[in-house]
């Protein structure tokens, strides 16, 4: 069996930093571009004393990165242990020790803890278990529009254009900022970072890896025959992939944020007013050191966010423009005898 899970990235077009705190809102609108998540079992079959295991495995591929990270899964308070983590050599990367990825870390333990705690019966238990042994193979893509290909592109002698940019191939090999443009002086060594966009990357990330999971394991249906999960989801599903999204997010990022991102990555664009900080209280001093607890609290929550569904007016779309590939979004008025845009001032 093999799942693949997509998420959408944000743009907050109203209420920056004011919708930080509650009663005000934002308005976030969900992207085209879309991280995805595939989930299939490391092996096809078990050995007979497979049922005695405490452990399973998982692996984790980033083809962008070109980065493979492993893992032993407990299966009772579903924590990871890294057991290896390999990189193709980049010549920033030379003085760092390769590092994981938080975001993908804590979906993972999150979402199994989530699929334990939320299937009762015990025939489906045992499906999640044997799933569990066999191990999962989990593979992460982002949309090129979530990263900046600028050093590539001058690399080849191309000029910085819109053109250019969509020429690259998709899903293309993440470029990183070097030590000077870190803010570091001249020869320090700084570890370099992803050049991204800020169109929510991790929040995009780390729900499409729940929502694969989540799915894969029986926690939820979000089958949906070529349509967007949206539309054939039961309310109570996204639910619960919001509320394990958002647990998951805040505390790989070590802070309770608005969560106008990952909702947005889960129920699409929206007037947003963020959920009380304390709903998370519990999870952030535990430290997700009792997974399963932790998670049992997140679920009896009253999540008191609001997203009422919104879209842009009739005729009115949001386009990307590079400027110095960087995202410049704009709105773009359109009608059956005009086509033309507004500048931002």
């Amino acid at each position: 069996m093999e799942v693949v899970a997509s998420a959408p990235g944000k743009v907050l077009i109203a209420g920056g930093y004011l919708v930080l705190e509650r009663p005000n809102a934002g308005l976030v609108l969900s992207t085209t571009a879309r991280f995805y998540a595939v989930v299939r079992p490391l092996r096809d079959s078990l050995p007979a004393d497979s049922w005695t295991w405490a452990w399973t495995d998982v692996k984790v591929t980033s083809p962008q990165l070109s980065r493979v990270a492993t893992y032993k899964l407990s299966l009772n308070k579903t924590t990871l242990q890294l057991t290896s983590s390999r990189q193709v050599a980049h010549p920033l990367l030379l003085h760092f020790r390769e590092s994981t990825n938080p975001f993908v870390e804590q979906a993972i333990q999150f979402s199994v803890a989530a699929a334990k705690a939320t299937i009762i019966d015990k025939e489906r238990k045992d499906v999640v278990d044997k799933l569990l042994l066999q191990g999962l193979n989990i593979t992460i893509i982002g949309h090129n529009d979530f990263y900046s290909y600028r050093k590539q592109i001058e690399a080849r002698g191309l000029p910085l254009t819109p053109e250019v940019l969509l020429s690259l191939p998709p899903f293309s090999s993440i470029t990183f900022n070097s030590e000077v443009a870190n803010g570091t002086m001249t020869g320090e060594k700084c570890k370099p970072e992803v050049a991204k966009t800020g169109l929510g990357s991790s929040a995009a990330m780390t729900t499409s890896v729940v929502a694969a999971l989540l799915h894969y394991l029986g926690a939820v249906n979000l089958s949906c025959s070529g349509q967007s999960s949206g539309d054939n989801a039961s309310g109570r599903e996204l639910d619960l992939v919001h509320a394990i999204a958002q647990s998951a997010h805040c505390l790989a990022q070590g802070k309770i944020g608005s969560g106008f991102d990952v909702s947005a990555a889960v129920y699409g664009s929206q007037r947003y007013v963020r959920f009380s900080p304390e709903i998370l209280s519990s999870a952030q001093a535990i430290g997700g050191t009792v997974l399963p607890d932790v998670v049992s609290d997140v679920l009896t929550q009253r999540w008191d966010h609001e997203n009422k569904q919104f879209s842009l007016p009739p005729l009115m779309t949001l386009v990307s423009r590079q400027a110095s590939m960087s995202i410049l979004l704009f709105p773009k008025w359109q009608s059956n005898h005009f086509t033309g845009s507004h500048q931002p001032p």
